[in-house]
């Protein structure tokens, strides 16, 4: 007898939290039930805090308020107060702008605007705008850290600009992530840098977040990880099957943006499952993969899902790491279906009805978890090496001390070349070189730095030294 999907769905919902095949599951996992990584960070009470103020009843009232505005498709009205992209625009500007006003100063709100010329999906030149919240750190400034959510919304024809579009879950949830974040985070002071970003122009082409990755290249941004926040509004498949506690998130393997010499390395000596964004993945694993979260996170090893992308990909392309948070099983009955009632009475859409408005607030502490120990916790070690001029079967590896004033000293993480996790963990203290003996051929090593705190940075893989 085949498998059912509800039987398929829990059985890797099992594996994402624990790593490992648990048998046949009857039901979703407990958060946090798993055998953790040793990499993994138990939350402080600070964090926990922290966690609860996020409120499902103002994730909800963000969602039925995007909403409201009937379309917010990218091609709408910009100049309506009631209707269309633009009263969308300005509501979201005076909403972080609220949240702005209890930050004593540290977060600051702009419209990021240009003026997208005739492209594909893009019939006549029109202005597209980010709303942008920056929350400056206080100790390294200079790093940043990204989450984002599109504002804009369609119906089955792309191009239908008049419609209801209403896009609750696709993707007025994503945003009412991003700007609950912002609320709870303006009253702290981050060490580094958080960015809160609801963009537009996502569903015509990724338009939004392609302009806010170029500035931040253009500027030469310390961006050290981003998220978008995709379709996350639900628990529900299309087949009825929930997984109220898990959460998919999508991490590159073998970047785009890497040259061919690159690869050519990375071919070499391996690392294919190392990217940046693979540590950034395996970071929030670390951080947000337990009960203060309440979720499991479920990392599949791709770009994206197949045939489509989201606002995490133009910072990949430009050299950033990047993930998306999406939803554990899509229900495609509703997302990006016109508004309609079927000849059973049934409704159809994207509407606040079919949203989980609890699950979307556990997706907001997973982010939430991951962007605040991110920027709590010293930044991702550079220049990290292993030294080859010596054929030994021990192994030196070299890094770059770091600048962060709390900064006491590095550990030194490594596992079989097989294993998808660290599974060894190695303090090493405040130096820039170890030797450890084990063969640099038969395993695979990483560099994390650690504060006073005890928070630990996400993974540098090193490359071999010239």
């Amino acid at each position: 007898m085949r498998p059912s999907r509800r039987t398929l769905l829990t059985a890797t919902a099992a594996v994402g939290a624990a790593g490992a095949a648990t048998g046949t599951a009857s039901a979703e996992p407990r958060p946090g039930s798993g055998r953790p990584p040793v990499t993994a960070q138990r939350p402080s009470r600070e964090l926990r805090a922290l966690l609860r103020e996020i409120d499902p009843d103002r994730v909800a009232a963000t969602v039925h308020k995007l909403v409201s505005f009937g379309t917010r498709h990218t091609l709408s009205s910009q100049d309506d107060p009631a209707r269309g992209i633009g009263a969308a625009r300005d509501w979201l500007l005076s909403e972080l702008r609220s949240y702005a006003a209890a930050s004593g100063g540290r977060m600051t709100v702009e419209l990021q605007s240009y003026v997208q010329e005739p492209a594909p999906r893009i019939p006549a030149a029109t202005r597209i705008t980010n709303v942008v919240a920056t929350l400056r750190g206080s100790v390294t400034p200079d790093r940043v850290y990204v989450v984002a959510g599109h504002y804009d919304s369609r119906v089955t024809d792309v191009m239908d600009a008049t419609s209801d579009a209403p896009g609750a879950d696709d993707d007025a949830s994503g945003v009412a992530v991003v700007l609950e974040l912002a609320r709870v985070l303006a009253r702290r002071r981050p060490a580094s840098t958080i960015v809160f970003a609801a963009v537009a122009g996502e569903e015509q082409g990724l338009y939004g977040s392609a302009h806010l990755a170029q500035r931040f290249r253009a500027a030469g941004t310390d961006v050290q990880g981003m998220f978008t926040n995709d379709i996350v509004g639900s628990s529900t498949a299309d087949d009825g099957t929930r997984a109220p506690y898990t959460i998919r998130l999508f991490a590159e393997g073998v970047p785009s943006s890497e040259t061919p010499e690159q690869a050519a390395v990375r071919r070499a000596v391996g690392g294919e499952n190392d990217s940046a964004t693979r540590q950034l993945a395996r970071f929030v694993r670390d951080v947000a993969d337990n009960d203060a979260t309440g979720m499991n996170i479920r990392v599949i090893h791709r770009r994206d899902r197949y045939r489509r992308g989201g606002d995490h990909i133009p910072f990949l392309e430009r050299g950033y790491p990047a993930a998306r948070f999406t939803e554990p099983a899509e229900d495609f009955a509703h997302q990006h279906q016109d508004v309609r009632v079927d000849e059973t009475g049934k409704q159809y859409g994207d509407l606040p009805e079919f949203c989980d408005f609890d699950f979307t607030a556990r997706v907001a502490r997973v982010n939430a978890a991951t962007l605040w120990t991110l920027a709590q916790a010293p930044g991702t070690p550079r220049g990290a090496k292993i030294v080859t001029s010596d054929l030994t079967n021990s192994t030196k590896l070299v890094w770059s001390r770091g600048t962060e004033p709390d900064l006491v000293g590095y550990e030194v993480v490594w596992r079989e070349t097989t294993a998808p996790e660290w599974t060894h963990v190695i303090p090493v203290g405040d130096t820039t070189t170890h030797e450890v003996d084990l063969s640099k051929d038969n395993v695979f090593f990483g560099v994390r730095a650690v504060n006073r705190a005890g928070l630990r940075s996400p993974v540098a893989f090193p490359e071999p030294a010239a």
